[in-house]
This record gives C-alpha cells, structure tokens and sequence, in this order.
C-alpha cells in the first residue's frame, strides 16, 4: 500500500515540476516572444492566409466572443451531419450504425464544449471516421478555444487600459501547433509503444484463457486517448475509457496519461503569472486550489484503500481496498487518485467505475465538480477561479471599508452581476436537472424504470451526478444511470450548452470591463492579492457557495448511503 501512495505522490509531483516550466514557454507564446518552436511560424501564417485572418489585428473582447461562438456553431454543424451519417461514410470495418438524432445531439454538443459525456459506448457507438475527423477533431480544437479564452482573460488584467486584447485566431492556431499537437504526439507514442492500438483495422477475433471466442475492437485508439487526456476532453476511444486494457494497459500507461490530464490547467496557473509577471499572484492560485485538491484526494484514497465496511463484515479479505470496479494492474490508491484528479480537473476520463467506489469517494468526485475551480479544464478552469476571485475582492474591500480593487483596476456593480450569475449558474443548472428527473421517475417509477439500476441513495446520486458532469463539462459517469434516452441526452444537451458557453462569456466580458478601466498603481493602501491571507478568503467563498448550494443534495445522495454501510 505504501508503494501505490508513493507512486501517486511521484505522479503528482512530477507533474507540478513540469507545469512550471510549461508555463513559462505557455506565456512566452502567447506574448509573441521568441522561443524554441518559431519554427512553426511559416506554417501558421500559411493558415492565416488561407483563412482570411490578418494575425495583427487586435480584437475588443465582444469581438472575441462573435468569434469563438461562430466557429463553434460551424463545428456543431459538422459533428451533426457525421454522427448523423456515419453508417454510411467510410472507415467503418465493423458496421457501426449512424446515430438517431437525439444521441447525435447530445454527442455532439458534448464533445463540443469539451464535456464528451458518453451517451454510447465508444466502440459501437461510432466508427473510425466520426472517431477521428468529428470526435477526435473537436477534442483539439475545443481545447484550444479553452486556452484562447484565457489568454484574453490574462491580457485584461496587465497593468494598462486599452480595449484591445490580441487576436483571438493567434492563440487558438498556437495552442493547436505550439502546444497541444507535440504533446499529444509524445503521449501517443508512449501510448503505442506499451501496446495501445494505431491503426485502421476492424474487430481481432480472440479465445480467451477460459476457452471463450470473441471479438476485440481496434482503431486509431492512441492519438484519441494522448488529446482526451491532454486536452482534459475525457471521451473515450471504448466504452470502458481508460479502464479498458487497450486504452490503458500498464501502470506506466495510467502515470502518463494521469499526467497528461493534469498538465496543462497546472501550468495556465504558472503562465498567468509569467504573463502579467506577477508570479507570486500565480503562486497563491496554485497554493488555493492545492488545498481544495488534497482536501478531495485524501478521503477518497483513505476509504477506497480501506475497503468497503458491508464487505469486511461479510468475512471478505479487504487488504487491497474496495476493488469492486477497478483493474488490479492499477489497485485502488491509483484508482482513487484518477477518479479525483478527472474531476476537479473536468476531464472525464475514468480508470475506474465512479459508480463502485465508496459513497465519500463519490461525494469528493461530485464536489470536485461542484466547486469546479479546482484546477479545472485547460483555460476554463482558471476562468471558473477567476470569478471566486473577484467575488472575494468584492468582499474583502467591503470589510476593510475600500473600494475594492484587483490588479489595479476598481470592482463595480457590472462586474460584480456578472461574477455572481456565473457562480450561481453553476448549482442552477445541476439542481434543477436532478430535481425534474428525479420528479419524473418519483412521478412514474415504471415508465422510468430504465433510468436507475440502483433506486434509493444511489440511485439519486447517480442522477445527480450525471447533471454535475453535464454542467461542470467533465463527462464521466455514474454507469447505473441509462442515459441513452430521450430525456437524457436533450437535457444534459442543453445543461452543457449554457454550462460552457455562460461561464466563457461572463470572465471574458469581466476581463474586458476592467481592461477598459484607468488602471490605478498599487499604494500602501491597496488590497494585495497575492498573499495567503487573501488565498484563504478566496478559499473559503469558493467553498461557502459549494456548501450552501450543494450540501442538501450531498445529504440526500452520497453522505445517506455512506450510514447504510454502517447499519447493521
């Protein structure tokens, strides 16, 4: 046991080391320095001039906004007519049928705002050419928006006013060339080279040790799994995500994507304060969501490697933990770690069943989206922090009697709506869902019957956390839920349509208001921002808004089935 908690320490670690350094180079291409991958600068002006930009024209942030939602209507487009389609378009060995129009919405939508909640199993669900050219493809292109985004974030609030805030089309084509394709290229290769399909073939056929003839499914499984885990997308190339032995199959497999997910909303943290060189105000973004991380970690590690109590009074040997739903090759201390790291991050992706770990487990699983300002996905995470951060500026200048003030420029009303709807949308939306669903199936237990495989607490929990993964763009799931369904798959359609677009617009237009704002120099009376005292109150309005919007529904769900374990 020992040596699972020191192989999720390394991972951890190793991670952070190399975060720092990334956001170095992040902040270094965004401001248009001069750094090693230049070399990619003739191929991105030859984009730019198939594309009609002109790289140097600067944007106000509404422009921005016109130009992010514009393109992601065409891509919504696009991934409608293939998944639509897709029975009938080539790279199909194994004959997968199109989807129907519902699941085809919900698919598309999520892998749009970079959710990738799986309404279909992976394998069956689509075939190679919607795997690559739809699904795959938006999982680049999505990232990249997410980083765009806050770029535009971090160049409001340098020490100036202007109206001006770069290019949108610059950063989103430099996230794609710089940063996610040669990463992503290094995964795959990891990824090939311990076993991971590549390739275009259909189903192997296979007799199993136990005598057994079946079919394995194959495909261009590598470069999916490299841009799932990187571009913090989630979507898995099978059914089972990274749990599956062809996804995932060795423990360094699990350490390198593990560290994959992680890397890059580490390393926008570091490069926001390179950017605006104001590193230690980075520091203590990073010092706050640390704490909210290992505040999650460490009760799901303690309770998924001590097992399950109704187990152990059964007489069941419970030494390597609650092993139910996991894969051996990993144990439960790295299960636990994935199942934390994948959804404060809003990646998704899992290496095991959420739906099988302990209810604490799955408590700390939903709050980690609940809060979703815990690292969070790459670009969307910081601008999910940076709205607790204004609403906590807001807050300590009323108690010290100032006007509050962040970075120079002054907080007003403006400002201050906006930030609250954000972090009010946030628990409307995962609410109200699991309240009309579980009035649904409350109403009419037997037309619903399909929904839950678990009535009771659990299944209320899993209820709840599928809206929770629709609205904190995370996508994975608990898999008693059958969610290929009408309801399903418009509701939590919709829910991730204004979960991804609302929480964009509100930051950046913030960002713009104060960029437009006479920027003050810091005195002797200003409110620092980059000292712990002020992390700790950041901390405590993130973890006050969670508390109060979501300890009811916790109560109901998660913490009522945790007692059950102890009833006897």
């Amino acid at each position: 046991m020992n040596k699972e908690l020191l192989g999720i320490l390394v991972i951890f670690g190793s991670t952070v080391l190399l975060a720092v350094p990334l956001g170095r180079y992040l902040a270094t291409v965004y401001r248009g320095d001069k750094s090693w991958s230049d070399f990619l600068g003739p191929l991105e002006r030859l984009i730019y001039r198939l594309g009609g930009v002109r790289p140097e024209r600067e944007m106000s942030w509404q422009q921005h906004l016109v130009a992010l939602l514009t393109i992601n209507l065409v891509w919504f487009i696009w991934a409608m007519f293939v998944l639509c389609t897709q029975g009938s378009l080539p790279l199909n060995p194994d004959h997968n049928p199109s989807m129907s129009p519902d699941q085809a919405f919900n698919t598309a939508i999520s892998f749009l705002v970079n959710c990738n909640l799986q309404h279909y199993s992976g394998e069956s669900g689509a075939t190679y050419f919607s795997q690559v050219f739809c699904l795959m493809f938006l999982q680049f292109v999505t990232a990249a928006i997410g980083m765009a985004a806050c770029v535009v974030v971090f160049n409001a609030l340098r020490d100036r006013t202007t109206e001006k805030l770069g290019n949108f089309y610059v950063y989103f084509l430099k996230s794609i060339t710089r940063v996610l394709l040669p990463i992503a290229l290094a995964v795959a290769l990891v990824l090939v080279f311990q076993g991971t399909p590549m390739g275009w073939a259909g189903k192997a056929p296979l007799v199993t040790v136990q005598g057994d003839s079946t079919f394995v499914s194959r495909g261009p499984v590598a470069a999916m799994v490299a841009i799932k885990e990187l571009g913090t997308n989630g979507g898995g190339f099978f059914g089972a995500n990274s749990a599956h032995p062809l996804e995932n199959p060795t423990y360094l497999t699990n350490a390198v994507e593990n560290f994959a997910l992680v890397l890059i909303p580490l390393a926008l943290v570091f490069a926001f304060g390179y950017y605006i060189k104001r590193p230690r105000l980075s520091y203590m973004v990073f010092g706050v969501m640390t704490v909210g991380f290992l505040m999650l970690l460490a009760p799901t590690v303690y309770y998924e490697t001590h097992g399950n109590p109704a187990i152990a009074h059964m007489g069941a040997d419970q030494r390597l933990g609650a092993l139910e739903g996991k894969e051996v090759r990993f144990g439960a201390a790295a299960s636990a770690y994935w199942g934390i790291t994948n959804t404060v991050i809003s990646c998704g992706s899992v290496n095991s069943m959420h739906d099988s770990h302990m209810p604490v487990s799955g408590m700390a699983e939903l709050l980690g989206m609940m809060t979703n300002a815990f690292y969070g996905g790459v670009g969307v995470g910081f601008l999910n922090f940076f709205v607790f951060v204004i609403i906590a500026v807001f807050i300590s200048g009323l108690m010290v009697g100032r006007t509050p003030e962040f970075l120079g420029k002054k907080i007003e009303a403006r400002e201050m709506k906006i930030a609250i709807v954000v972090a009010l949308l946030h628990p409307l939306l995962i609410l109200a869902g699991t309240a009309m669903a579980a009035h649904l199936y409350v109403g009419n237990p037997t037309a619903y019957a399909g929904w839950l495989a678990n009535p009771g607490y659990h299944g209320f929990s899993e209820m709840l956390y599928e809206y929770t993964s629709a609205s904190a763009n995370n996508g994975s799931g608990f898999e008693g839920l059958g969610d290929n369904t009408l309801w399903w798959n418009i509701s939590t359609g919709v829910v991730m349509i204004l979960a991804r677009y609302l929480p964009i617009i509100g930051p950046v237009a913030i960002a713009g208001l104060l960029a437009r704002k006479k920027y003050i120099p810091e005195s002797a009376g200003t409110l620092r921002t980059d000292t712990g005292t002020f992390g700790i109150m950041v901390f405590f309005v993130i973890w006050i808004i969670a508390a109060l919007a979501f300890f009811p529904a916790l109560a109901l769900g998660p913490l009522a089935e945790h007692f059950t374990l102890y009833a006897r």
